[in-house]
């Protein structure tokens, strides 16, 4: 396979050398779950422009969402439904190298545990017990919301796991994946990578869920300024409160990279170097040719006992394994601002 090799912010990466031949992915078929998504449809553009396509099977339910314009420019050889998935596989497991398994219920506010249990823990279950059993590739998406108020801190070390203490759905349904992985033994047969902060293009279905980028460039493009809470914490001035924000497009490099080693376990997937709001406000005014203005609101009260104030990767235990991209924030920010959000462009 002639693969190309494209340093330019956001194309292929040759940080690391690829094998020539990949017994994961060289042709044979690699299941990418949520594939309409944010993180989902970055991963299939980056494999389509590192020249895979034919092996490519999509998965992803379109709904009611605007989500479906991420398959846009995009090629691949299959599209399932998620409900159809299981079925497909079925004699199937000496064709299939791997899964990147990133659909999810990803709502940090939703309320029907039922859905969280079926979508995010029974669906995953059910998909990595598949790929263990044939000895396919499976990489997931765990998340930075397992580690909740961060009393246990942003260590990833698997041995802690149990000591987590997620406050939402979301984030116990994640937790549950994880300690299922732990309790079966199977950390050295999958990779689960917990997400920080990710910003990027192709979220704009996402809503109220997309990231801060997404909204503080909206917010200035309408009002002109930009809105941002008060501290809670004497140890943060208003708007310093800090995150540890990560381009999607390293991401997706990142996910290309482990699916092309045998690199197994769970990971934080961020920068370690976390930026405040205010950081990214200017950094958005900034690449807007704007004069920064901010706007210091009260903290709502049903948020005072649960806002994340800090959150930092802990990225040693990848980062010895793998080199990693390092796209600044000034620069991922910058490209997605510049590039995609004033054009309306997806990736």
């Amino acid at each position: 396979m002639n693969r190309k090799n494209d340093s330019s912010l956001g194309g292929p990466s040759d940080f690391i050398s690829l094998l020539e031949e990949n017994r994961y992915v060289d042709d044979k078929w690699v299941v990418i779950t949520g594939a309409l998504g944010f993180i989902g449809s970055s991963i299939v553009r980056y494999l389509n422009d590192v020249g895979y396509d034919r092996t490519l099977v999509l998965v992803d339910d379109f709904k009611e969402s605007s989500k479906w314009k991420n398959l846009i420019g995009k090629r691949y050889g299959e599209f399932l439904s998620r409900h159809e998935l299981m079925r497909w596989l079925k004699g199937r497991g000496d064709e299939v190298g791997a899964f990147v398994h990133m659909g999810a219920n990803s709502s940090t506010v939703g309320t029907d545990g039922d859905d969280y249990y079926r979508t995010n823990y029974r669906f995953s279950v059910d998909l990595a017990t598949f790929a263990i059993e044939e000895e396919c590739r499976f990489i997931y998406a765990s998340s930075a919301a397992t580690y909740g108020n961060a009393e246990q801190g942003f260590e990833d070390d698997p041995t802690t796991i149990d000591a987590l203490r997620p406050m939402n759905l979301y984030g116990q349904s994640k937790q549950m994946f994880d300690q299922w992985v732990i309790r079966n033994k199977y950390l050295n047969k999958v990779v689960g990578l917990k997400f920080f902060n990710v910003y990027g293009p192709n979220e704009a279905h996402k809503g109220r869920m997309a990231s801060m980028v997404y909204h503080l460039f909206h917010q200035i493009q309408k009002e002109g300024k930009v809105r941002l809470f008060k501290s809670n914490a004497k140890e943060f001035s208003d708007g310093g409160q800090m995150r540890d924000f990560i381009y999607s497009k390293d991401v997706a490099k990142i996910v290309f990279e482990l699916l092309c080693s045998d690199i197994t376990g769970i990971y934080n997937i961020g920068t370690g170097s976390p930026r405040s709001w205010n950081e990214l406000a200017t950094i958005i005014f900034k690449a807007l040719d704007r004069a920064p203005s901010i706007e210091y609101i009260p903290m709502p009260v049903e948020l005072m006992h649960s806002y994340q104030n800090y959150t930092a990767a802990k990225m040693h235990r990848l980062s010895s394994q793998l080199p990693l991209p390092t796209t600044s924030l000034e620069e991922g920010a910058s490209d997605y601002v510049k590039n995609y959000l004033l054009s309306g462009a997806l990736w």
